[in-house]
């Protein structure tokens, strides 16, 4: 009897684990999805295209939810840590760039498995990322930056304060 409850018990935490981790995965390709429509959104009108494709949402969509995926396996990889002595940006400039070289390296690898699933060869796919060239993927690396950067700001200052704490102070105190 006392396994049951185990099991049971057990299974209840794995239940609220993985709902835990699709939340976190949904709230991140939200934030995610918000920056890439809005790049799409820019380069469109940079490259005064008319009318604006709606399929470039789609795609921003899917990047982010890429992305997410990406950035919780970063995570997983490498947890968030605060040192209240160093205070938050300091403790997390360098884990800032960790989850950078993490996300670039796993769109290399995806760049190299969306070519062999297109009949190309693994390492030309790879080479081809960021259309090959180093400055774009320089420029997409400090895009990315910015874009993690608040994000990750953001769980910092939820593990250093607590998450009823970070949001009573971002948006007020329920009120009943």
């Amino acid at each position: 009897m006392n396994s049951n409850n185990s099991t049971a018990t057990s299974s209840h935490s794995f239940k609220d684990k993985a709902k835990e981790e699709f939340i976190k995965a949904f709230q991140l390709t939200i934030y995610f999805g918000v920056w890439f429509c809005a790049l799409a959104f820019l380069a469109a009108t940079s490259l005064d295209e008319r009318p604006i494709p709606s399929s470039i949402f789609g795609f921003a969509i899917i990047k982010a939810a890429v992305c997410a995926k990406f950035m919780l396996i970063g995570q997983a990889i490498f947890p968030i840590k605060i040192n209240k002595n160093h205070g938050i940006v300091n403790s997390l400039i360098l884990e800032s760039i960790v989850y950078l070289v993490i996300v670039l390296a796993l769109n290399y690898l995806e760049a190299g498995v969306h070519g062999l699933i297109n009949g190309k060869d693994f390492i030309s796919s790879m080479a081809e990322f960021g259309r090959s060239n180093p400055l774009r993927v320089l420029a997409m690396s400090i895009v990315y930056w910015l874009i993690v950067w608040p994000y990750l700001l953001l769980v910092g200052f939820r593990l250093a304060v607590g998450s009823t704490a970070s949001l009573e102070i971002l948006f007020g105190r329920k009120t009943k």
